[in-house]
Parts: structure tokens; sequence; C-alpha cells
């Protein structure tokens, strides 16, 4: 059997699978249950001055019938006493040593900060997360993104917390930013152990259109919040491997952000990413869902004749370039297969109203649609709304011309081929 134990900045976990720091992780309980069921860790919901909660504080965006691909959250840190979460978080690690419990925090001076790290060392955390990410609530109190947003803060902080803490020190990053390169290596200058991403995206999930109040109304009022859930997956598998493939930066990544099945953590691993965190997927469908996180992992390690872990973590990154990196001279065009073809002509019309008209209608009775391959410029649009599972599929042709990236074509004048679907 592969060996799926997990080792992310030094906290060692029997598998990558944690639950985010959020409402999944707000009591003893609830990560006790979780540990149950399989979780390998999970980060305490954040630490801090407890604060009071909204009602409500949730919205969801659904589309084409599936129930939650966004959610917005407005709920901030813990509402409970630090002493009480401190007690739970000793039981915890009591009762369940070999589990990764990682406390997150969020305080405002260096002697707040000091207090809490050393507390919660004492309770038994493997290790510590640093919320610099909280797109609500706490940044307007000079916390969370607030902090996350400002690399010189960022590193400030970090080293106040890796100058007393005896555990290794995550830092959780915002992607409220438009580049996360410069907060990651300010994390790694503080002295950072390693870097979690992403936290919430800043956001309005929504408008009541009778009450015209955002969404969640709180009475008459609302407020943005922080995006997260499955439409976030693409930006989160962005930013890590940005990060992952910085030359500069050097610290191990444990990836958040929309998974919900064992493929989008194998993704972020492929990307860079130690340990995954999942918060959304856990409240959408319960704990029980990392059952089949661990057995499909495994399935795919023995598969691909992976033994660990590290034999997998970030095989994609060298293969993550720049757009001006990529060969304009590879060549693809789309292919129906008449076998499989229901004659929804949808094909069709994304092709001449969306792309490039290259897909001539079904005639004379066929249902197939025809693709004029002389036209067609391998923009994937077609095998994309196709409802059929391989029935429109992209094939690379042999065009004579070498493999050329833009930036050879700049600096070396080496030939491009000449551009189809021009009108």
């Amino acid at each position: 059997m592969p060996d799926l134990t997990a080792n992310c900045a030094g906290i060692v976990s029997p598998n990558p699978f944690w639950l985010a720091s959020g409402p999944p992780t707000n009591s003893g309980d609830q990560v006790m249950r979780a540990f149950d069921l399989g979780w390998g860790g999970a980060v305490w919901k954040t630490l801090g001055d407890p604060i009071q909660n909204v009602s409500s504080r949730f919205g969801a965006l659904n589309h084409n019938g599936v129930r939650i691909i966004g959610f917005n959250n407005n709920e901030l840190i813990t509402d409970r006493s630090f002493q009480t979460n401190l007690a739970e978080i000793t039981q915890v690690k009591k009762l369940y040593p070999r589990n990764a419990v990682v406390v997150s925090l969020m305080l405002d001076t260096r002697e707040e900060w000091r207090d809490a790290i050393t507390r919660a060392i004492d309770a038994g955390a493997d290790g510590l997360e640093l919320n610099f990410g909280c797109p609500h609530g706490m940044c307007e109190r000079g916390m969370g993104s607030a902090v996350g947003q400002e690399p010189s803060v960022n590193q400030e902080i970090t080293s106040w917390a890796t100058e007393i803490s005896s555990v290794p020190v995550l830092v959780k990053l915002t992607p409220n930013v438009s580049d996360i390169t410069p907060h990651g290596l300010a994390s790694q200058a503080g002295g950072a152990h390693g870097v979690s991403l992403i936290n919430t995206v800043k956001s309005v999930i929504g408008v009541d259109l009778e009450r015209f109040t955002p969404i969640p109304a709180v009475g008459h009022t609302g407020t943005n919040g922080g995006y997260c859930g499955p439409a976030v997956r693409p930006i989160a598998l962005h930013m890590v491997g940005t990060l992952a493939r910085e030359p500069r930066f050097k610290l191990p990544i444990s990836g958040i952000g929309g998974i919900s099945t064992w493929k989008h953590a194998l993704e972020f691993m492929l990307l860079g990413a130690s340990t995954v965190q999942v918060c959304t997927a856990a409240m959408h469908y319960g704990f029980r869902i990392v059952e089949d996180m661990i057995d499909g992992m495994e399935r795919y390690m023995r598969s691909h004749g992976f033994q660990t872990l590290d034999q997998l973590i970030g095989k994609a990154v060298g293969n993550f370039v720049e757009w001006g990196e990529l060969d304009i001279n590879f060549e693809s065009v789309a292919r129906i297969d008449p076998q499989r073809c229901i004659g929804c002509q949808l094909c069709y019309l994304a092709c001449r109203d969306g792309s490039h008209d290259c897909i001539e209608p079904a005639t004379d009775g066929s249902r197939v649609p025809t693709v004029e391959e002389g036209e067609c410029v391998g923009c994937n649009l077609c095998s994309l709304v196709c409802p059929v599972p391989g029935c429109v599929t992209m094939h690379q042709v042999d065009n004579g011309f070498q493999p050329t990236s833009w930036n050879e074509h700049l600096m070396l004048e080496k030939p491009i081929r000449h551009k189809k679907g021009v009108h």
C-alpha cells in the first residue's frame, strides 16, 4: 500500500487531508469526530479576542442544479473564550496524538501574539497558522487581510511569531492581491516554516431583488464576505503554482480552495502543495467525504507507481509556464465521433456565435455536424459544450513547423505557423 503520511513544514499527519480553519473546526467535538472518520489533521478555528458574529452569515451561488458552486461567508473568528478552546485542544491531542492539530491565530499587538502563541503551544499545538487573510470584519480592525496585503507588515508579524514559537509556523495568505509572490516571500523573510493558501476572496454573493439588500442580509443591510467553494479552485491553483515555481521561494505549501475530491487534492499537490485543507465541502457534504479522498489517492498512487507523497508533490510545477513560453506552433483540431454524436448541434452554435465559425451544421438528414479542419484553431470550445463525454475530442496535427515559443520567435526570429480562423 502507498504511504500517505504527510509532512508540511515539519507538521506530520497520517494523510495530507486537513480540515481548514473555519466552522468545521469550531470545537473539540467536531475535530475528534473528523479524526475518527479519517482526517489527517485540522486547523483550529482562528483564536483571538472572542467576537460577536452576525445572523445570517452564509450565502451560496447555485448553478445548473449544483446546490453550491460558490460559498460566501461573513463569519469571523471564534466566538468562544481562548481558555475554552485551549482546553479542548489539549483534550484532542491527548486522545489523538498522531493527528496534526494546527492552531490558527489572529491578534493585534506583539504582546498579544506572544501570549497567544505560548498558550497554544502549551495546549499541545503541533503547529501554528497565522491568519493574514480574513477579508471582512477583522481587516477593518487592522488584522486579517489588512496584514496580508502589506508585505512589510506580514514579515514583521511573522517574525514576532517565529522568534517565540517552538513549533512550525505557517502563514495563511490572502488572495486579495494582484501578485501572490511578494507576500509569500515576505512570510519567508519573516522566518515562516511554510505557507497556506488561499484564504477567501472578497465578494458579494448576490442581491435580494425584492428587499434590495446584499446577500446574506443582516436585517435590512448586507456586506461583502469571503468567497470560497468549488468556484475559487482555479484561483487557488494559480496562486499555489505561482509560488511553487518561484525560484526564490523555498517553503512548503498547504493548499486550500474549493477542494472536495481526491482529484482536486491531487491537483494542488502536483502543483506543489504538501497537504491540502478542506472547509466548504465538509460543510456541504459532511466529514465522511475524506474516506473517498483517502481511497482515491491510494488507488491513484498505486496505478502510477508512487510509494510516497514526496514522489508526486510538485510534478506539474515544471510544466506551469508563462504564456510566452508556450509552443505557438503546436496545432490541434476538433473531431466529432459520429457514433457518439446525438445531434444536439451545441458545438455548431458555440463555434458559430462564440468562436471561429469552423463547424458546419448537420445536413442531408445527418445529425452530425462537420468540422472544417482547415479553419479550426483548436480552441476546445466545442468539446467543452458537448454534453456527451468523448464525442468531440482534440487531435494534434503535424503542420511541419518546429516547436517555437513566442519568446524564442522574438529573440531568434524562429518561424511561426500561419494564423487560421481569421475572416
